[in-house]
């Protein structure tokens, strides 16, 4: 499994990121360039699993630091 790397704030930003861009897909399928909204899956997932692919490519993390 990947490693947790995604801080709580975060993770909740990209939820609702996440989930306003795949809502502004629901509500605007007519337009030519409507699935550019369903780039609103890759924030979505990568929140609910709290873990992000490109934080871990650039060492990166928003988790609080382990004592």
């Amino acid at each position: 499994m990947l490693k947790k790397n995604v801080g709580s704030i975060d993770r909740a930003l990209r939820i609702l990121f996440g989930l306003a861009l795949l809502a502004g897909f629901a509500l605007n399928r007519e337009s030519a360039y409507s699935w550019l909204y369903l780039i609103g899956i890759i924030p979505l997932v990568t929140g609910l699993m709290s873990s992000c692919p490109l934080y871990s490519i650039l060492g990166l993390s928003t988790c609080p630091l382990k004592k």
